[in-house]
């Protein structure tokens, strides 16, 4: 299994098994072609690769880039766009597209798995831009509207690109394929930068919110656009067609598989709540309306050089133990959020949070990657992922906005995210022994000789999942 031995903190290690596998499953088997045709006729990116790589760099930037910029419009809409709501109340927009966002991973995963990755990428890109030039046209006050447009049909949008744009890349990539997956993840807060200061200076501007609005929606458009021209599938679809059902009995039983989607679900409840409030912290203890509009900038810059830092610090600690560092420092640093009350905190809360949250982005992909012994599996399983992340994603947001009340008791909001993020990270910290005591049976059996053979057919595997 790829999580064996050290092939449990590094990506690329899985898809080198593939002629082991086959030879386990039989020469005439669909999967051991299939697992044979990659492993000789893959290259290590090439133009048509690094053309995908690109254009998944910029489908982050336009999708989750986007919904993690949602603070903006949180502050936006609670101080005068949607002001006959609370806070937990407009809340519910940004975590519903954030559910989505996760939730429609499953089906993403699926119908990436039976071979529509251009239907998905074409008309997601699509439904992204549409959704963002309706919302547009909203009216003030009316929060349906709204919600419906983006809400809704962007989550859905967001949701059905992400899988599809990342799993894409073990097309062209192997040895470097957790490094080009943290390459085009970072787009997201790249985008995390660039969407704040264009939403902060149109919505609060002279062309104020549908002109502003629409604004954003041009560049999304044009942007997905050349990632619709960019990105290019290389394999054809797997001819032994993964069974949902199976596979997912198969996560079942596979105990460092359940305690990562743990850890997903219960960090993400607290992963949110700087993205959203942070903004409204600033404005709301008088730090002055242009620093405000700049915290979220300075915290998803951070974030930016975490996610491009994640690929040297797996260099020397790998990826489990690096995403679990950075989920204890995320949870150490919500609670410091309590004493957040000038521009100094705010800078050196956003600096070090946008950090550590910018590697647990990075990296939570990779994580899948290794934790799935067949690669044939690995949409499904980031689907599932996804759906578990998507429960935190959905709930978090809104309970900090309660927590809050109108009168915006700030420590309430620290303490419970923090708490969150600390449960999360134990959930990581149990995976991460899991994979270690996985690591020492397969030295122990392979370093047997009558062992060795049965160890290609992966029989590990079975026991680990």
């Amino acid at each position: 299994m790829s999580n064996g031995g050290k092939d449990d903190t590094q990506v690329p290690q899985s898809s080198l098994k593939g002629e082991e596998k086959s030879s386990a499953l039989g020469p005439g088997s669909p999967a051991a072609k299939e697992s044979n045709a990659k492993s000789q006729d893959l290259r290590e990116g090439g133009v048509a690769g690094w053309a995908t790589a690109i254009g998944a760099f910029l489908v982050q930037f336009c999708t989750y880039g986007y919904t993690i910029s949602f603070g903006v419009y949180q502050d936006f809409y609670a101080q005068t766009y949607i002001t006959n709501e609370t806070s937990s109340t407009i809340a519910w927009i940004g975590s519903t597209n954030a559910f989505l966002f996760e939730i429609c991973g499953l089906l993403a995963g699926r119908m990436y798995d039976r071979g529509y990755f251009y239907h998905l990428l074409y008309g997601a890109s699509l439904l992204q831009a549409f959704s963002i030039f309706m919302l547009s046209l909203a009216r003030p006050d009316n929060y349906v509207q709204i919600f419906l447009a983006q809400g809704i049909a962007s989550g859905c949008a967001v949701g059905l690109l992400y899988v599809p744009s990342m799993a894409v890349l073990s097309h062209h990539f192997d040895k470097r394929l957790a490094q080009v997956m943290t390459f085009a993840s970072s787009g997201a807060y790249l985008g995390a930068v660039v969407h704040p200061i264009m939403l902060n200076n149109t919505l609060n501007g002279q062309l104020g919110f549908a002109k502003g609005v629409r604004a954003s929606a041009g560049l999304i458009s044009g942007l997905l656009l050349i990632a619709s021209l960019l990105m290019r599938t290389r394999l054809p679809p797997s001819e032994s067609r993964t069974n949902f059902v199976v596979a997912a009995k198969k996560c079942g039983r596979d105990s460092a598989f359940i305690f990562g989607c743990l850890g997903l679900t219960i960090f993400v409840v607290g992963f949110y709540y700087p993205l959203f409030y942070l903004q409204l912290d600033a404005v709301r203890h008088g730090l002055g309306n242009t620093f405000s509009f700049y915290s979220l900038v300075i915290m998803n810059a951070s974030s930016f050089i975490g996610q491009l830092s994640s690929t040297v610090l797996v260099g020397y600690l790998r990826v489990p133990a690096v995403v679990t560092i950075a989920t204890f420092c995320c949870s150490v640093i919500l609670f410091g959020m309590i004493g957040v009350h000038t521009v100094t905190g705010v800078v050196v809360f956003g600096v070090l949070y946008g950090y550590f949250a910018g590697i647990f982005l990075a990296l939570w992909t990779p994580v899948m990657t290794l934790l799935t012994p067949d690669l044939s599996e690995l949409g499904v399983r980031m689907g599932i992922a996804c759906a578990a992340m998507a429960i935190g994603g959905l709930v978090g947001p809104p309970i900090s906005g309660a927590l809050l009340t109108p009168a915006y008791i700030w420590w309430r909001g620290a303490v419970f995210n923090g708490i969150a993020a600390a449960l999360g990270c134990l959930m990581f910290v149990i995976m991460r022994r899991i994979l270690v005591r996985r690591s020492k049976d397969k030295s122990t059996l392979v370093s047997e000789p009558s062992s060795s053979v049965n160890g290609l057919g992966g029989g590990p595997s079975e026991d680990q999942s």
